[in-house]
């Protein structure tokens, strides 16, 4: 049947990114019917792993329907575009350099014709030798001039809390991250862009919003200018004081970016319209290895911060972390000290991730230098798994028997099978309730106990 369909891979602010492709392509669709099928593959390439993953839904989409027309973009995209324009049913590749382009692209494969935009859209392969032009075009380079996605108006459709990405890109050169390679400098959606958003958003009936970027804390640096100084904190203030959205989350903040306005907020606006969830990037509890990951901060400063989100929000703060296990040169040593650290640390939960060297990074040098080896990387995995599912466990337990405020999500036919609805309290637990309840409702939720799962099951008291 013709039409496209999308997979998404890794963080939330790609997510946010196929989010804006679809609706792109839906708004196209009614312009004009596809004439063939085409599936776009939303790639990661922050491990080898994530490459390995999307090369085998390539592979799987080409077996399952030989006629549909793979794109691919996304990191991986940007990363290596040559790896993946010969693989078998490729059409195009379009690198995150040019991803606004990205929807007319897909759009003029799926009614075979050329693209029209007024924009340049000659593929960068059409560069190459004659013998690289019989696989597939790539749209890819380094200057990504066209890689912000014009935004397109958010709704609480087949996402009942979409990611609103208002921020781009990534300069803070970590040894082991490809991110500035692949997503470019840091870049910010305009504050004024950001508002009407948001209040599109509410006009459409959405209850909760999720801000997210690459690296979400840096935005509005580079608008700043002269006595005018942009930054998170005085856009999440204007957002929760000139809209009516009912509840904002916030992704994935580095800790030096969460300065005393930004926290400050969660003081005001916590447990009322400001979720109290906050994710903060630890990769590693050793002062050593952070130095020679560049982090920018020392395990004392992330205590400081994680102290002082703590202050303002409560107790009930939900905290969460990625760390990385075995980077290049980590002795047993060192590992204890980020293991002591995790246990001291008030986590919920944790993102843990093997270190996986990238080419053209620092860190492939390191590895290359001093590897960790596999089972001693899965070694160390298993021992910070074990502790993060004892936090989180004795994190959940603590609501039983309380009233927690939460979103009505949709709920996967096995959960609904069981009579219950799916739900996300606000401070980021994820809820399976007693009953059959419509998405996208905000609802007080009494916390009867833990589901086999480790959802909390309850129902709702209002």
């Amino acid at each position: 049947m013709a039409g496209f369909s999308i997979e998404n891979f890794g963080c939330r602010a790609a997510r946010a990114d196929g989010e804006a492709i679809a609706g792109h392509l839906r708004a196209l669709a009614e312009r004009q019917p596809f004439a063939s099928e085409v599936v776009v593959v939303n790639t990661c390439s922050v491990t080898a792993e994530a490459d390995r993953a999307a090369r085998a839904f390539i592979r799987r989409a080409h077996r399952r329907n030989p006629a549909a027309r793979i794109v691919v973009t996304g990191c991986y995209a940007q990363r290596a575009p040559q790896e993946l324009r010969g693989l078998p049913g490729v059409a195009a590749v379009v690198g995150n350099s040019h991803k606004a382009l990205a929807p007319e692209i897909i759009f003029s494969l799926a009614i075979g014709s050329a693209p029209t935009s007024s924009l340049s859209l000659v593929p960068v392969s059409s560069l190459l030798s004659a013998t690289a032009m019989q696989s597939a075009p790539v749209w890819a380079d380094d200057s990504f001039a066209h890689s912000f996605l014009e935004d397109f108006p958010l709704t609480p459709g087949a996402q009942t809390r979409p990611n609103l990405k208002i921020q781009e890109g990534c300069g803070n050169r970590c040894t082991f991250c490809v991110i500035p390679l692949t997503r470019g400098p840091s870049r910010s959606l305009p504050h004024a862009v950001v508002l009407r958003q948001v209040e599109e958003f509410v006009a459409s009936g959405g209850k909760e919003l999720v801000l997210s970027g690459i690296n979400l804390g840096r935005w509005g640096r580079d608008i700043s200018s002269g006595l005018s100084r942009e930054s998170l904190a005085g856009l999440v203030c204007d957002l929760l004081t000139r809209t009516a959205l009912p509840r904002l989350r916030l992704s994935s903040i580095e800790p030096m970016d969460w300065d005393s306005d930004l926290i400050a907020l969660l003081r005001e606006f916590g447990h009322q319209r400001l979720a109290r969830h906050a994710h903060l990037p630890l990769q590693s509890g050793s002062d050593a290895v952070l130095r020679r990951m560049h982090r920018r901060y020392r395990p004392w400063h992330y205590a400081d911060k994680v102290s002082a989100l703590f202050a303002a929000a409560g107790p009930d703060l939900t905290l969460g972390a990625d760390v990385m296990v075995g980077f290049s040169g980590e002795t047993d040593l060192e590992f204890d000290e980020t293991l002591a650290f995790v246990r001291e640390m008030p986590f919920v939960y944790l993102h843990l991730f093997p270190f996986s060297p990238r080419p053209g990074t620092p860190g492939w040098a390191l590895h290359t230098a001093s590897p960790v080896p596999p089972s001693v990387r899965e070694e160390r995995m298993s021992a910070l798994r074990a502790v993060a599912a004892e936090k989180t466990i004795a994190h959940r337990r603590r609501f039983v028997g309380r009233d927690l405020a939460a979103i009505t999500l949709h709920t996967p036919d096995s959960i609904a099978a069981l009579g219950c609805t799916s739900a996300l309290s606000e401070n980021f637990l994820p809820m399976n309730l007693d009953g059959r309840f419509p998405a996208n409702h905000l609802v007080d939720v009494r916390v009867t106990g833990l589901r086999s799962d480790g959802s909390l099951a309850g129902f709702p008291s209002n």
